[in-house]
Parts: C-alpha cells; sequence; structure tokens
C-alpha cells in the first residue's frame, strides 16, 4: 500500500507521491483523454487519488473532468490552481486568441472567485479539496484588500473550497502567506530535492509550526533525478537549469556503479522529511506511474543514504 501521510491543518490524508496532472496535458509528448482516463483510474486503484491540478498545465483539466466522471466524490481529492502568472494558458477556451498583454490575469478576489467557478463547472467535482494561489507577482496585492487570498477565502466560506493556500517559489511569500493565519496549505518547487535543499530552512519550519500542509514540486527535477539519461530528461521535460546537469549525471553513475535506483533514493530522500507531505509527479503513462510507486514502497537500507552523503555529490 503507498504510503500517505496527514496534509498539515487540512486534515486530509494524502498519498505520498500526488498525481500531477502536467503528466497528461501534452507539455511532455501527446496523451489522448482515453489513456488519460486509464492512467487516473489506476493511480486511484494504486492509492494516488489526490490529483494536483492547473488551468495552466496544458488540455490536463479537459481530461481529468471525464477521468473523474461517474466516480464517488470521497474517493479522490483535487487541489486546484488559480493562476496568478502570465503564461496562465486556457485549454477551456482554445478559441480564446492569446495575446500576452491580455493574458495577465486580474488577482482581484472577484476574478478569483469566477475563475474557480467556471474551473469546478467544468471539472463537474463540486468543489476542490484544496485551492493554490499560484504564483503571485507580488504579495502585498495578493493579500490586501480585495486581492486573491479574500476570493480564497469567500470560496472556502461557501465551501467551494475546503482549504486554502498558495503554489509558488519565494520562500519570503510563502512566509508572508503562513503568518496571515489563513493558509492552510502550501506548495513549493524545486528546493527540496537532491539537488537542493533550501526550503528546509526558508519554508519548513514556517509551515510545521502552523501546522500548514506542504506540496514538494520537482522532487526528481522533471525527470532528471529518476536514473534516465539526464540529457534526453532535461530535454523532454524542458529542463534550463544547466548547472544541475552535471551533478545529475555524476548522481545517476553513483547509483549504475551500485546498482541503486536512482528514483528510489530521489524520491525515498524527499520521504525522509517529515515536513513534507506530499510530492507531487507527473506520470504520463501507466508504467510511470507504476515505477513511482514502487520507489516509495520499497524502502531502501539506511547505509544507502549514509553513503550518498559522504560521497558530497
Amino acid at each position: 500500500m503507498i504510503p500517505r501521510r496527514r496534509w498539515g491543518r487540512s486534515g486530509l490524508s494524502i498519498p505520498v507521491i500526488p498525481f500531477g496532472t502536467q503528466g497528461f496535458g501534452n507539455m511532455f509528448g501527446p496523451v489522448a483523454e482515453a489513456e488519460a482516463t486509464a492512467l487516473v483510474r489506476r493511480a486511484i486503484e494504486l492509492g494516488v487519488n489526490h490529483f494536483d491540478c492547473a488551468r495552466c498545465y496544458g488540455d490536463s483539466l479537459r481530461k481529468l473532468g471525464p477521468a473523474l466522471k461517474g466516480l464517488p466524490r470521497e474517493s479522490y481529492i483535487v487541489s486546484g490552481r488559480i493562476c496568478l502568472h502570465r503564461d496562465r494558458g486556457d485549454a477551456l477556451h482554445p478559441e480564446r486568441p492569446r495575446q500576452a498583454d491580455d493574458w495577465l490575469p486580474d488577482a482581484s478576489a472577484d476574478a478569483v472567485e469566477r475563475d474557480a467557478e467556471e474551473q469546478l463547472a467544468f471539472l463537474g467535482i463540486g468543489y476542490f479539496d484544496a485551492l493554490l494561489l499560484h504564483d503571485p507577482p507580488d504579495m502585498e496585492r495578493c493579500l490586501g484588500k480585495g486581492g486573491a487570498l479574500e476570493g480564497a477565502l469567500r470560496l472556502k466560506r461557501r465551501g467551494l473550497v475546503r482549504n486554502v493556500g498558495f503554489g509558488m517559489r519565494p520562500h519570503d511569500f510563502h512566509r508572508e502567506a503562513i503568518a496571515t493565519g489563513d493558509v492552510d496549505v502550501l506548495l513549493c518547487f524545486n528546493d527540496y530535492n537532491l539537488l537542493r535543499q533550501t526550503a528546509a530552512e526558508g519554508v519548513l519550519p514556517y509551515a510545521a509550526a502552523a501546522d500548514v500542509g506542504v506540496l514538494n514540486g520537482f522532487s526528481i527535477a522533471r525527470g532528471i533525478l529518476t536514473g534516465v539519461d539526464v540529457d534526453a530528461a532535461a530535454a523532454r521535460g524542458h529542463w534550463r537549469l544547466d548547472d544541475d546537469l552535471p551533478r545529475a549525471r555524476a548522481m545517476r553513475q553513483w547509483c549504475i556503479d551500485r546498482g541503486i535506483s536512482l528514483l528510489h533514493l530521489a524520491l525515498q530522500f524527499c520521504l525522509r522529511e517529515e515536513r513534507i507531505h506530499g510530492n507531487p509527479l507527473g506520470s504520463q503513462n501507466v508504467a510511470e506511474l507504476e515505477a513511482n510507486v514502487r520507489a516509495v514502497s520499497e524502502p531502501l537500507p539506511e547505509s544507502v543514504f549514509l553513503e550518498f552523503a559522504e560521497a558530497k555529490l
């Protein structure tokens, strides 16, 4: 059985590897709707029943809704996003022309309510278990009167959202959000994995003190920490941090020399941090999904982590 953790003050029990729906949004290769449905159903069978979705994840919302149709609402968890960044996409309205100046969204409370209502109507799921405000350009406007957080809290009072939070990278933004006392959950990006652990000081102590649930994005760095060829994974995952690639190659070779799965090592390294509750992974097919489940269900010996730390890669 896949390990689960309490997602902070939300009280939700989530799998340690929630399903990031970006994986079937055609952003890393085509995935047909029927394939996405089979993938979602298999994920639920395996206990990976938390789906983390966003409007900017290609056409994933168009696939997630039909995949969940007919399933008991209590059988799955959905965390959604209100994209507050420029490149939000709009698979719900593909007929609209993409004009850069028109796509910087309105971060007002009213806009947040309208956006969430539209997504929920499209998905047909009734409510979001959590709603994350995604990549706000600044926190003053977002947290201020009539701002995005106010809209999320209105949705919570209406029962359309059960928990609210933020998905973003800047640590000071996370600390400001936590300090409001209104945040239940958060998602940080690329700051807790084998390559870097800056969230251990900048975010996790503050979240733990407030019992805020934590999702940790990029635990496998978009595939470069899975054991496949690093350069091929970087190209497929659009990895732009070239300085990470030599270290990822060295980690891959270290694992090959010892007959160890880098995927197991990367994911179980993150699981050792108990202040992190979930590490979303965007599986593109059933084989990837099942490999990820095995990687968190088959513990590596403690000696592996000690030896890896001694290698100072």
